[in-house]
C-alpha cells in the first residue's frame, strides 16, 4: 500500500522564519501556496526523495493553529504516498483503523489527502496522499 514517505509536516508560526534554517543548510524552498480548506500556508523543501512541508496557519481556528497553541512548533504529521487514497481508506476502515477523513480531500500541489487518527498510529498523525 505505501510507496514512500512523501513529506514530513512541520507546524511553524512563521514560514519566513522557519525556512531560513533550511536555507542555511543549502536547501531551497520549492514554492509556497495557501490551502484554503486546511486554513494553512505551506512551503515545500526537497531533501532527496522526501520533502519537508512547513505549515503556517492562516486563521486562528485552523487545525495547525490549535496544534501550535497546544504543543508549540514541531513535527505535525508524516505523509505516506499511496496509489489510491480511497482504496487505502476503505481497507484501513475494514481493519478497524480510526480515520479522521473517510473520504479524500484536496491538499497542496493538487494532491488527494486523508488523515488517520493518532489513536490508531501510536500517537503519530499520519497523512495518506495521492499525487494529482
Amino acid at each position: 500500500m505505501l510507496k514512500k514517505v512523501n513529506h514530513i509536516g512541520i507546524a511553524v508560526r512563521s514560514i519566513e522564519e522557519a525556512k531560513r534554517f533550511y536555507e542555511l543548510l543549502g536547501a531551497e524552498v520549492e514554492g509556497e501556496e495557501v490551502v484554503e480548506e486546511q486554513k494553512v500556508r505551506v512551503a515545500f523543501i526537497s531533501v532527496g526523495e522526501t520533502r519537508i512541508e512547513l505549515l503556517e496557519p492562516t486563521s486562528e481556528d485552523s487545525p495547525v493553529a490549535k496544534f501550535l497553541a497546544k504543543r508549540g512548533e514541531g513535527i505535525h504529521h508524516i505523509a505516506f504516498e499511496v496509489d489510491d487514497v480511497e482504496e487505502a481508506l476503505r481497507l484501513l476502515e475494514e481493519k478497524g483503523v480510526q480515520l479522521i477523513d473517510r473520504k479524500p480531500r484536496r491538499g497542496a500541489h493538487n494532491t488527494l489527502i486523508a488523515f488517520i487518527h493518532p489513536k490508531s498510529t501510536n500517537g503519530v498523525l499520519v497523512e495518506l496522499c495521492q499525487e494529482g
